[in-house]
């Protein structure tokens, strides 16, 4: 939330702190250039190939739902068939929602997924909106509630079958949130590399609930799918809160738009692994879901509070406690793509401004956005340790969908005011148009069914326009606010040893 310091257009030799480069870390070329002893640029490169673009896709979409409760579109939905069938539409009104982001992703190729769309469509008072809301409250709070499934899980094998003690849940979070941050820090490419082993482990941990689902249903195990399309219990008023469970856990396809320029050839790679990605899941989605049918009936399923748990339990026995470590190595695996994808939305807002400066500098070394990364860590351990995080995301949960909406409008918005923009990939415009109508239906049905938790998500967000013009719009800061914040700055990269990126 500073303006850029002269200093950083000054002898390469020199970091903008003054901070006077080693050896061993980056020199300048001659001209002025900052390179590190390899004589590598000092920025981020394209390391992300198609399997690390669909590792991270998969790793973010699949995370503890799909193994712990998928109950509520059951109970919602009000039958076996009608469940599936909502697991199918959902995947694919995700699918349409991919799309849509692949045409943007080739056509405005800059990192930062839908912070960088909106301020591209909109300007830069709505991304700045989008920003703020994000940053004090959705991904601290998303990124806790997935760190806390994961420290119950990786813990629950040595605990069984007592209780876990609280504390003890939070203090295994607060390793898994550390670890993950390191990982970031150190290295892009072994921060990728992790996420291609955990997606693995969850396709594995997928396949050991479907191979035994099906091969019961082969079996004849079938007596949980008769009357299964059985409407007596089906309500139309429910419809609605089955497809909001189920685009939320489907919700993750749009991460690797989040880093568009670490994308290798991103004409090509982005379109086809998010399609890939999206087949997948679906594909994994629905057949673990009739897996469970084969060995849980309906009212079973809705009386489990670990659906894999139960399903491992009731077929294999003693082998079911390794589904508690497969479900943490999942968290595991959405915590790392999550965050590996987010902190390139800090750095390009503070490429473009609207954070501190410092957000947007690279390692010498290493080569990570080492500030970015870390941005998020002390409101998530925060919130691990005493907030209040269920009820903040049910604050924020409808603002998912009405940014998501708003961002896809601007797809179409764009189609009409800039219809030259180069578009590589190309979407038929009803699929924006559907899945646009699709949000702003979630948006609405958040509306009437809680309108105290949402009103409370809009008063949180609308303090980004007070933050806008104080940090932002007025130029005139008085001169104490401005040292502070160059002081901040200078003084955060000398402890990281961070420089601008490389142009």
């Amino acid at each position: 939330m500073t303006k850029r310091s002269e200093s950083t257009q000054k002898d390469g030799k020199v970091a903008a702190t003054g901070h006077k480069v080693s050896k061993n870390e980056s020199q300048s070329d001659p001209g002025g250039k900052m390179q590190d002893q390899d004589d590598r640029k000092v920025g981020l490169g394209k390391k992300v190939t198609l399997l690390r673009g669909i590792s991270i896709i998969v790793g973010t979409i699949i995370g503890a739902g799909i193994f712990i409760s998928p109950k509520g579109i059951l109970k919602h939905s009000g039958s076996v068939g009608m469940s599936l069938i909502v697991w199918i539409a959902c995947g694919v009104l995700s699918l349409f929602g991919a799309l849509c982001y692949a045409e943007l992703g080739t056509c405005i190729k800059k990192s930062g997924g839908h912070y960088t769309y909106i301020l591209e469509a909109f300007g830069p008072q709505m991304a700045f909106i989008r920003l703020w809301a994000d940053l004090i409250a959705i991904r601290p709070a998303a990124m806790a509630v997935i760190s806390l499934a994961f420290g119950q899980y990786i813990l629950e094998p040595l605990f069984m079958p007592c209780a876990i003690p609280p504390m003890a849940v939070k203090l295994a979070t607060a390793i898994g949130i550390t670890s993950v941050m390191y990982l970031n820090s150190m290295s892009v490419t072994w921060t990728a590399r992790i996420q291609i082993l955990l997606t693995f482990s969850k396709l594995l941990a997928i396949s050991i609930i479907i191979v035994p689902g099906m091969y019961q249903l082969f079996k004849g195990e079938t007596k949980n799918f008769e009357n299964a399309f059985e409407l007596s219990n089906v309500k139309l008023s429910g419809m609605p809160l089955a497809f909001y469970s189920g685009m939320y856990a489907y919700a993750g396809w749009f991460y690797l738009n989040f880093l568009t320029e670490e994308v290798d050839n991103p004409e090509r790679t982005l379109p086809l692994a998010i399609s890939i990605s999206m087949a997948i899941v679906t594909f994994c989605y629905v057949l673990t879901n009739v897996a469970y049918y084969t060995v849980m009936s309906a009212d079973e399923l809705l009386a489990s509070e670990a659906v894999a748990v139960t399903f491992a339990e009731k077929l294999m026995g003693k082998f079911s406690i390794v589904v508690p470590v497969f479900v943490a190595l999942s968290c595991f695996g959405s915590m790392n793509g999550g965050l590996f994808a987010l902190s390139r939305m800090f750095f390009v807002a503070s490429r473009e401004g609207q954070l501190p400066e410092v957000l947007s500098m690279i390692h010498v070394r290493m080569h990570t956005p080492l500030a970015a990364v870390l941005i998020l860590y002390p409101m998530t351990i925060l919130q691990v340790f005493v907030g209040d995080i269920y009820s903040l995301l049910n604050f924020m949960s409808f603002l998912r969908w009405l940014f998501i909406g708003v961002v896809v409008l601007g797809l179409i918005y764009l189609r009409y005011t800039k219809p030259d923009l180069p578009r590589p990939f190309k979407v038929p415009l009803f699929i924006p148009v559907v899945f646009c109508l699709t949000c702003f239906f979630m948006v609405f049905l958040s509306l009437y069914s809680d309108p105290v938790n949402t009103g409370i998500g809009f008063a949180i967000s609308l303090t980004g326009i007070p933050a806008y013009y104080i940090f932002i719009y007025f130029s005139h800061r008085p001169k104490w606010l401005q040292r502070a914040l160059d002081s901040f700055n200078k003084t955060l990269q000398i402890i990281l040893v961070v420089v601008p990126a490389e142009q």
